[in-house]
């Protein structure tokens, strides 16, 4: 019988998650991420944490060493404790953490650590962390640039640890500081890179002028910004249009600067102005479409796209900003500045189609359907000269000493920087008024239309120059772990037979239709080729990235048909999925991420499935697996109702797999669902006891659930057919229903009745007369519910008052529906400190009770749709261990006082005696 590992039985989530969520803020710093932008990465911690648990042995696996229960949760809370050690961020390349890790890592596996292979690389976390582990690492992946993202972070940097730097500069360096890791190798990449700025300055400066204030003094430009321009459509009017979103360059306390547009005859001078008492004027654009700022003629999106086709479509500079000597200096833009940056196409602009329909493009309605359409020609200009750079960059890191590989290796970096200079450098760009900087492209997996647009100096020494990025990304290179083992990339299919074997595999597969990674990966797929198509020609030998074995059910890759795109995706997964049991160690649990959504309504409440969840089960049990566990790693913080009134999931889900039995055997639908009622109720308690997100929770129960079907060779339905994941799902959610329903029977009559309004009505009127028949049904009266204060009853109209009309004194005695409520309430108003004094009164299990509540009108909330009070409830139960403890600790503060004061009245008495 196999030995259960951690990741099997228990994991410290909370712990595992809020690094998670850490890792995934914006400003923590210099991170391997860094090195190149990839979409819906995992987080790196979470990969940390899941290979380690699934290498490290269960204590219950072993009761020779820990023959009790008790044995094996003090063993288990000691594995605990250096998991949450080991996930810090903080703690990524502390060797002390890291050597403790590794050594239960050893001790688990006999001293010989399996190689790790991931045959969905993508953007490298899993591989990177497997060799932060000790692991030899395999990283696949059919996208030539997912395959230079892995071997710059898990086979480069190995090659060459330890090496100092080989510029000619590094005699000026403190040689006392040690070249540990790659740090040698960042100190080349920053060192060339600077010298591929001053290369290019001398080609081009010129295209990058200062800019003079009203007194004649030179400043250094940082952006300029554009905004695009139409013809109006009214005959009367005919003016220069401009197209912008927002005239507001700058908001912060204390400053807004913004610009003015002034229209004479047709044509628009713009002007800076940093009055806080004057009106900004409206943008010109929006959700509906533009207005024109001369005539007020609405101009429809169909218009302004048909202008784009026909190339109509011109741009005009609105504003200027440069360096001050006390931060950003807004300038008005010149005739000068405005015609520099007027310049022809350069001819060696990389060539290559936009996708008609693809998922996450916006632009090509508008006329830009080739990728050099995204650049302005200067930033073109800019983006070829500096790609030029790179090759020769490579030679001179060879004729300064380097070898021939070392050369071409520093070059990879430096392509990463012409790439996210790419990034900084288009028109579909952003700027951001609050941070008075430019934002990059890729915010999210689209490619976005943008009105008005920033266009950074890549030769100045602010954000979006090539300079900040060289450096930026030098620091990122130091980040990455300090290893000998080397790691492995290449280009492959992951449904073919890369001939590994007794491997451990964790991936992060594509999600059914959600991110188009070829079709977006070839925005830097086009720079990096012109770089490096002469260090990988094999790579890079196609002029955009290879499209038609990725697995992604894309249906404008098959003339427009959904059902031939679903069924590529299905057979390719399903392919994968044999050649990962092929691949998988006997004795390590396979993990899978998987990020989608598994409630889809398909028309009622008993009808719930999702193609993504479905496809991806029925690939992994086909070819032999079965579920043994599943685990929600929050990835994002849940901190606004966006994310549920998106139907957004909170996590992603790792599916933890074994290979089944071969012998395993078949049974009946009636004993599948007996078994599944017996295993997942308590599965479901212990679930929520370690206080789970209830957005999480469905996703949960897949677990236990599906690791009841999985265990079987097949279920059969009555007529003898196998049932379908289809149908195991909706069994399984349809148990998940029960479950919540056997907990209302478990509530007082009157938070039974509540419960029950609530679920046909919310807070929304109902008659009298049907209140009443719901009441008597429950053995309680509606005038009883209005008298506790819970109930609104007038004129014939019933309905549950809302948190903020319920009573603010807290009453032990009114049931659990209003102490959830008044629970709920407190948190969305005095956040956490609010309802820990809810608490804090009581002594019994009803805030325990609460919660449960707070499960249940979760789910309820969802299902209908209802996102705010979904939000409310979930932000309750995710908050409730802080919840606990300072109610706790306020607790503990009231006893003290009140010690405090008898010990005072006691002196006071003796005294008087």
């Amino acid at each position: 019988m196999a030995i259960k590992k951690l990741i099997e039985v228990a994991l410290p989530l909370e712990a595992i998650n809020k690094e998670a969520a850490y890792e995934k803020m914006p400003g923590i710093g210099p991170h391997p991420r860094g090195l190149h932008l990839w979409w819906a990465r995992r987080p790196f911690t979470a990969a940390r944490a899941v290979i380690w648990a699934s290498l490290v042995d269960d204590p219950s696996s072993h009761p020779d060493q820990f023959p009790t229960e008790e044995d094996q949760n003090t063993e288990r809370e000691r594995l605990f404790k250096i998991l949450s050690n080991l996930v810090a961020w903080k703690n990524s390349n502390n060797a002390d953490i890291l050597e403790e890790a590794k050594a239960e890592i050893m001790k688990s596996t006999n001293g010989n650590p399996p190689a790790l292979l991931d045959p969905f690389a993508g953007g490298g976390a899993i591989p990177l962390e497997a060799q932060r582990l000790g692991l030899e690492a395999h990283a696949h992946d059919l996208n030539p640039v997912a395959v230079m993202i892995n071997k710059a972070m898990i086979e480069i940097p190995p090659k060459f640890a330890g090496q100092p730097p080989i510029h000619p500069g590094k005699s000026d360096l403190d040689d006392g500081r040690g070249w540990s890791g790659a740090a040698g190798l960042a100190e080349d990449v920053r060192y060339y890179g600077e010298w591929m700025k001053q290369e290019a300055y001398k080609r081009i400066g010129h295209l990058y002028p200062k800019v003079k204030d009203e007194r004649g003094k030179e400043y250094t430009v940082v952006t300029w910004l554009w905004a695009r321009t139409i013809k109006c459509p009214n005959p009367a009017c005919e003016c220069e249009m401009p197209l912008v979103k927002s005239f507001i360059l700058a908001k912060k306390k204390g400053k807004q600067v913004w610009v003015n547009p002034l229209f004479e005859n047709g044509k628009a001078t713009y002007t800076i102005h940093s009055d806080n008492d004057l009106n900004v004027q409206n943008g010109t654009i929006g959700r509906k479409g533009a207005v024109c700022p001369c005539c007020g003629t609405p101009v429809e999106f169909s218009y302004i796209r048909e202008e784009g086709r026909l190339g109509l479509i011109s741009a005009r500079l609105i504003a200027i900003v440069a360096e001050g000597e006390r931060g950003r200096l807004y300038l008005s833009p010149t005739i000068e500045q405005e015609q520099t940056a007027n310049m022809e196409m350069p001819k060696m602009a990389p060539d290559g189609e936009m996708p008609t329909q693809a998922l996450g493009f916006r632009t090509q309605a508008y006329g830009i359907n080739e990728y050099k359409k995204l650049f302005t020609n200067r930033q073109l200009t800019a983006l070829t000269t500096f790609s030029d750079l790179v090759v020769e960059a490579q030679s001179k890191v060879i004729s300064d000493g380097g070898s021939e590989e070392y050369g071409q290796m520093v070059g990879v970096y430096l392509a990463f920087a012409v790439d996210r200079l790419a990034d900084f450098s288009t028109s579909v760009s952003r700027w951001s008024p609050t941070n008075e900087k430019p934002m990059n492209c890729f915010n999210k997996q689209t490619i976005s239309m943008t009105w008005d647009y920033p266009e950074a100096n890549p030769m100045s020494n602010s954000v979006g120059s090539f300079s900040t990025i060289i450096d930026y990304i030098a620091q990122c290179i130091v980040q990455l772990p300090t290893v000998k083992e080397c790691g492995y990339s290449r280009q492959f299919d992951a449904q073919s037979d890369c001939e590994l074997r007794n491997v451990m595999v964790s991936t992060d597969p594509p999600y059914y239709d959600n991110i188009s990674y070829a079709d977006l990966s070839d925005f830097f797929y086009i720079w990096m080729r012109q770089s490096l198509k002469g260090t990988y020609p094999d790579l890079f030998r196609t002029m955009l990235v290879p499209k038609a074995e990725e697995l992604i059910a894309t249906p404008y890759r098959f003339d427009g048909s959904i059902e031939k795109a679903r069924e590529f995706f299905e057979h390719g997964m399903l392919q994968a999925c044999k050649q990962i049991y092929q691949y998988a160690h006997e004795d390590i649990p396979v993990t899978i991420y998987y990020a989608y959504k598994q409630s889809e309504a398909d028309g009622s409440d008993s009808q719930i499935a999702s193609t993504g969840w479905e496809t991806m089960l029925s690939a992994i049990i086909q070819a032999g697996f079965s579920i043994t566990g599943t685990w929600p790693m929050r990835t994002e913080q849940i901190s606004r109702s966006r994310g549920m009134d998106s139907n957004a999931l909170a996590s992603s889900i790792v599916l933890v797999c074994r290979k089944r039995p071969i012998d395993a055997p078949m049974c009946t639908r009636r004993d599948f669902i007996n078994t599944l009622k017996r295993e997942l109720k308590p599965a479901l308690a212990k679930l929520q006891a370690s206080n789970i997100a209830p957005v999480d929770l469905a996703q949960s129960a897949i677990g236990p659930g599906m690791g009841v079907y999985s265990r079987y060779s097949k279920v059969l339905e009555a007529d003898g057919t196998p049932m379908s994941v289809r149908s195991a799902l909706q069994i399984i959610n349809q148990e998940l229903d029960l479950y919540f329903n056997e907990q209302d029977g478990e509530l007082d009559k009157e938070s039974r009745f509540c419960v029950e309004l609530y679920t046909q009505c919310a807070f929304n009127d109902i008659k009298f007369g049907e209140a009443d028949v719901l009441a008597r049904a429950k053995n309680t009266s509606v005038d009883k519910l209005r008298a506790d204060g819970v109930l609104y009853s007038e004129k014939g109209v019933v309905h549950l008052l809302t948190r903020e009309d319920l009573p603010v004194e807290v009453n032990k005695d009114k049931g659990i529906w209003l102490l959830t409520q008044q629970l709920t309430h407190a948190m969305e108003t005095d956040g956490v400190d609010g309802a820990a004094k809810i608490v804090k009164e009581f002594f019994t299990s009803e805030p325990e009770r609460a919660k449960a509540l707070a499960y249940r009108l979760f789910t309820l909330a969802e299902r209908r749709g209802w996102a705010n009070e979904a939000f409310a409830y979930n932000s309750l139960i995710v908050a409730w261990p802080d919840v606990q403890s300072r109610a706790a600790d306020l607790s503990a503060a009231w006893n003290n006082a009140e010690q405090t004061e008898i010990w005072t009245s006691g002196e006071l008495f003796s005294g008087e005696g």
